[in-house]
């Protein structure tokens, strides 16, 4: 989401059974999911659980527990998938990467006072996932404070819409409760707070009440409003559809193009084509399975429309380039600046923005088998076995790879990073078996950095280390 200027402990066995980028920002009736049976409402539809309701949570370290095992219709996973190595991760991840509101009061004596403007009891307990460090930049100012006697940068920097979407999916499928709940709990505060739209800013400041930038980012939206639709169908609790609800309409009526039904990247003139006079578009927010969990709950809008739409508008940009995708393109499917000036010399590479492609549509092919998804991956996996000579050890999957050699060259990483390993490992789920299985095992060797600058690749990383280990179960 870092392109704007730039996820319960185990839910209890009594309910169902139961990731700002880098350093900013007609219907297939055969493939869309059948509908699941509508879950029993609550008591009280508005009843929040583990506050309001007097059902508390469960403790939040879930490292001993063995999450379900996929059951149903779902691709294929390498034999060599370990659910053990993507909970170890996440529980990893969320010592380093995220904040308790309790703590960050403590820290932060000069700014607790501040925090409960926004954080009514409503919206407590709450948590938030921390954004990169901000030692310079535009950000700094805003993204830093102080009068803490730590450094961690767990008690730093700003918080972005998109790591709370990621941390609600990434705390969904660990099945732990109370994160979940404290994240949204964020989420919900700090939008009542901004008042004008259901849709988060993209960035705010910690717990306080200042909105650094109020666009909203269309890939966070849609990630959050995905992680409350699936909890509606795993805990049988009418407040995660309700709020969903309100979130999708509004995400339909400022992000979606209404001619074309693509995806825009936000809510501002600066997204939506009023003040440039063109439409910028970001094919790594395009979530299928989101699109189609949102026709699940809400028949009022065409969501299948816009998932064709936009497999249709990815197969233009693929099949126009070298086979990967650029990080922005226009209507034409060319690659283009960003209009916030946040990609003069990454636009045109599969780089920080694009990196999440392949999570997102690897994701649509495990619960689905889409054949447009296959034909996406099947493509970025032709491309990369043939720079790797099928190494998945090979540098090559640490190459920014440019979509049209003409705009600029590809450029070559130090290291392979864990992101990149992981997009490029789960390019080989529609396919290529032993990609998938060498790569696999390379993935689960790897550990987080967990450092003041590695938000966004730690995060991606647990991402695809849950997609690709069989945590992405299915509450239905």
């Amino acid at each position: 989401m870092f392109a704007k200027k730039i996820m319960f402990s185990l839910l209890c066995a009594s309910l169902v059974g139961m990731v700002a980028c880098g350093d900013e920002k007609s219907d297939h009736a055969d493939n869309n999911p059948v509908m699941p049976p509508s879950p029993t409402s609550s008591a009280d539809p508005f009843a929040v659980p583990g506050m309001s309701t007097g059902v508390d949570p469960l403790p939040t370290s879930s490292t001993n527990i063995t999450p379900p095992a996929p059951s149903g219709n779902y691709a294929a996973l390498a034999p060599t998938a370990d659910l053990t190595k993507p909970v170890l991760l996440y529980e990893s991840w969320k010592l380093a990467h995220v904040a308790a509101m309790e703590t960050e009061m403590a820290t932060y004596p000069s700014l607790a006072g501040d925090f409960s403007e926004v954080f009514k009891a409503d919206y407590l307990p709450a948590s938030r996932v921390v954004w990169a460090a901000q030692s310079s930049g535009g950000y700094k100012k805003q993204c830093s404070v102080n009068d803490a006697a730590v450094s961690e940068m767990r008690y730093r920097a700003c918080t972005v819409s998109e790591g709370i979407g990621y941390g609600l999916l990434l705390s969904y499928f660990h099945n732990d409760t109370e994160t979940f709940l404290r994240l949204w709990n964020y989420n919900r505060a700090i939008r009542k707070y901004n008042g004008s739209t259901n849709l988060m800013p993209w960035i705010v400041e910690s717990f306080t009440y200042n909105i650094v930038d109020d666009a909203s980012a269309t890939d966070a939206d849609l990630d959050i409003a995905t992680a409350l639709i699936l909890m509606y169908y795993k805990s049988n609790l009418e407040v995660y559809k309700t709020d969903a609800l309100a979130i999708i309409n509004d995400l339909w009526k400022e992000e979606i193009e209404p001619t074309s039904k693509l995806i825009m990247s936000g809510n501002t003139p600066m997204w939506n084509g009023k003040g440039s006079g063109q439409i910028i578009y970001n094919l790594s927010y395009f979530s299928p399975v989101a699109l189609r969990l949102f026709a699940l709950i809400d028949p009022s809008h065409d969501w299948n429309g816009v998932l064709d739409a936009m497999y249709t508008y990815m197969a233009k940009v693929q099949d126009g380039g070298t086979g990967v995708f650029p990080d922005w393109s226009n209507a034409a499917g060319v690659a283009v600046e960003a209009p916030n000036g946040s990609s003069t010399n990454t636009y045109y590479q599969f780089n920080k923005e694009s990196v999440r492609i392949p999570w997102r549509i690897a994701w649509d092919y495990y619960w689905y088998q889409d054949p447009r998804a296959a034909t996406v991956l099947n493509k970025l996996n032709n491309f990369i076995v043939e720079k790797s000579s099928g190494d998945v050890k090979s540098s090559a999957l640490g190459t920014n790879y440019s979509w049209n050699l003409s705009l600029g060259a590809d450029k070559t990483m130090n290291v392979v990073a864990g992101m990149w390993l992981g997009a490029w490992c789960s390019t080989g789920i529609a396919g290529n078996a032993t990609w998938l299985s060498n790569c696999t095992t390379e993935l689960n060797a790897r550990q987080l950095t967990n450092s003041t600058s590695s938000y966004f690749t730690d995060i991606l990383l647990v991402m695809y280390s849950q997609l690709l280990n069989g945590m992405f179960v299915k509450p239905f």
